[in-house]
């Protein structure tokens, strides 16, 4: 188990950073495997990540709630389809708990740098709570971390209310507001509809249309709720048919001629639920289905032929004082901006957190070369290390289920390391480049990439470094087993 040692540092065999849904599933994967010498580093003081931060108004799953879930934790009792964020922020709790899995976790406490030691052959971890070490860490500290603000000229000098969605501010109250919301993404799309009765005037801003789709969103009756929690054969067989239409998805997204055969759908959505032909333009995509990811809304789009609605099809340029300025030179008047603008993907906050054996930041490496890691996990240079969800594994799938292919390949790496005496580990530069080529190659016909729209799955220099080119059963495959051939190794000292 984890000890101090007389330098005052805490060590533990595997550290995990983070304590959301990818980091409560390592921690019980690492405890049904045998591995009871690990910790949990997370610096909220709870459980959740995302789902602990995000509490705009509508927020809630994208992918259906019987996917949406740990594979050992199914959970019977959903209340609708798709969950909302306390639903689901009580289930990760729910789960710690049915696990044992909170002596584990150190909360209030933030990475502040993890460092390899080539002499120790460990991880020495500064945090917010003094030093800790581990052999393996693991990464865990999601996509949807670090909410992202457009660079806007005279924001600071805005004389209302202004703040990101993932970082809700409750003491707003936005009724007989005039509001505007910067974005039309996956938050804008689900907040929209909740705040629009509210405001007095709503403004959307939309820099670029995108596809929405119906959300097959409704209330579990009670006697589905009863023959899932008495017949897990039943829920299996539920979350089975879900991953079915969710992999064919993501099939028909591999081919972008193929994704092009929706876009009739998606125009229907739109002549069914947009009557107005001036706003119904607007809000029609130029680019092919699933370029950028399908929005799924049953009241978006009816929220936006609403009298007090307003879409802004234009990026925001600039604020002085009240007034926003559109892209084309339009002014707006505004009490409250809410900006839905995403997160940031391309310079995640925790590459500036990781320091490997050559002594450079990984935010370093990613800022000359772009995000990348093999099998969208190890990094060369980084010993002993695990990115969860890292570079080129987003699908149209749950995330969740991502991460758990991701976790049984970590615990094979440590106990294939364990087995064989390996200290440290590191993958083979000509394995990663390999990797990395076949990647961008296979990506070029996908939707993501020729779908001919620009997305945040594509950085500055024209790389697609968020998505996975090929099927979720290849990757299920490629993670069922650490391939320790294709690493240099280190053995450890007798």
């Amino acid at each position: 188990m984890s000890s101090a040692n007389g330098s005052g540092e805490q060590h533990a065999h595997v550290v995990v950073v983070g304590a959301g849904l990818s980091g409560v599933a390592a921690a019980a994967k690492l405890r049904a495997a045998g591995i009871s010498d690990f910790l949990v580093l997370e610096k909220a003081d709870g459980v959740g990540g995302t789902w602990r931060e995000n509490t705009y108004p509508g927020c809630a799953v994208d992918i259906p709630s019987p996917v949406y879930s740990f594979s050992f934790n199914p959970n019977p009792d959903w209340t609708r389809n798709f969950a909302g964020q306390a639903e689901l922020l009580a289930y990760i709790d729910d789960t710690v708990e049915k696990f044992g899995l909170r002596p584990r976790m150190r909360f209030g406490t933030e990475l502040l740098e993890a460092t390899w030691s080539a002499k120790r052959q460990l991880w020495e971890l500064k945090t917010s709570r003094g030093r800790y070490t581990a052999r393996h860490v693991v990464f865990a500290s999601g996509l949807l971390h670090e909410p992202r603000l457009p660079d806007v000229p005279g924001l600071d000098e805005f004389t209302g209310e202004a703040f990101h969605s993932a970082r809700w501010d409750h003491g707003v109250d936005l009724r007989g507001k005039r509001v505007a919301v910067i974005g039309t993404g996956c938050s804008s799309i689900q907040l929209v509809p909740e705040i629009q009765p509210l405001v007095d005037k709503l403004y959307v801003f939309q820099r670029t249309a995108a596809w929405v789709i119906p959300r097959l969103d409704f209330r579990m009756p009670k006697p589905v709720r009863r023959l899932l929690r008495r017949v897990p054969a039943a829920q299996r067989l539920l979350r089975g048919a879900i991953d079915v239409i969710l992999r064919s998805m993501g099939a028909v997204m591999r081919d972008a001629k193929l994704a092009r055969l929706l876009n009739p759908v998606g125009r229907l959505v739109l002549r069914r639920q947009v009557r107005d032909p001036e706003l119904r333009a607007k809000l029609t995509p130029k680019f092919t289905v699933g370029c950028k990811r399908l929005l799924l809304s049953n009241t978006y789009l009816p929220a936006m032929s609403q009298p007090n609605a307003e879409l802004v099809p234009h990026a925001l340029a600039g604020v002085k004082g009240n007034e926003l300025v559109a892209a084309n030179g339009d002014r707006i008047e505004a009490d409250v901006i809410v900006f839905a603008s995403g997160f940031e993907l391309r310079h995640p906050p925790i590459a500036a957190r990781i320091r490997g054996r050559d002594g450079q930041l990984l935010s370093e490496v990613w800022a000359q070369h772009s995000p990348q890691a093999y099998r969208a996990t190890t990094l060369p240079s980084v010993p002993n290390a695990y990115l969860l969800l890292g570079p080129n594994i987003v699908m149209y799938n749950s995330l969740l289920a991502l991460a758990e292919s991701q976790l049984d390949y970590v615990v094979d790496a440590i106990r294939t390391a364990e087995s064989r005496g390996i200290s440290s580990w590191e993958i083979r530069p000509e394995a990663f480049r390999a990797y990395n080529q076949a990647v961008q190659r296979d990506l070029a016909p996908s939707v993501y990439n020729s779908g001919g729209c620009g997305s945040f799955y594509i950085d500055e220099s024209g790389r697609n470094f968020v998505t996975w080119p090929w099927s979720v059963k290849r990757l299920r495959r490629d993670l069922s087993r650490f391939d320790v051939e294709n690493y240099d190794t280190i053995l450890a000292e007798k």
